[in-house]
């Protein structure tokens, strides 16, 4: 499981976290995965990062599509990002995106209950096409979904990871 540990409900910090379970009911071994990115390095993903929809299977490892938090005098901004995992140690991240992949621009996206968020909630994978249907939170208001593809995802991080 990839998870955002937290002892009060919201955490102050913002770190992706493997745990495993021997029943699915208690879960151990947490391992640290990824945290926010400090200084100017990759600014969207900031003040924190958290998992989004299962993780992908692919040839080179699990794609991860989690969100990213930046915070700005105008409040939170949420947006996506990707990262590749280890196949068989996933809480080592192979490559990981300095830029974000989607980000609040449309006005369902910008207004809402929390404004300014894309956080990704599911995602289903064609593994014959590569293409990839995610379902995200728009402004936690309405869901939208985007489309993209493993190999364009993993052309991103290819071409400006961190």
């Amino acid at each position: 499981m990839l998870s955002r540990p937290s002892d009060t409900g919201h955490t102050p910090f913002g770190d992706i976290f493997y745990s495993s379970s021997p029943d699915l009911i208690y879960w151990g071994r947490h391992r640290f995965v990824m945290g926010a990115v400090a200084g100017n390095a990759s600014p969207w993903q900031s003040t924190k990062v958290g998992p989004g929809p299962v993780p992908i299977a692919t040839d080179e490892g699990w794609l991860l599509i989690y969100h990213g938090v930046l915070q700005t005098c105008n409040g939170f901004v949420y947006r996506m990002g990707c990262a590749l995992l280890d196949q068989d140690e996933p809480w080592k991240v192979k490559m990981r995106s300095r830029n974000y992949i989607l980000g609040p621009e449309e006005a369902y996206e910008c207004v809402g209950d929390v404004p300014n968020v894309t956080f990704p909630c599911a995602a289903l994978a064609d593994a014959d096409t590569g293409r990839i249907c995610i379902y995200y939170g728009c402004a936690d208001t309405i869901t939208g979904i985007a489309f993209s593809t493993v190999d364009g995802l993993m052309g991103h991080m290819r071409e400006d990871g961190i």
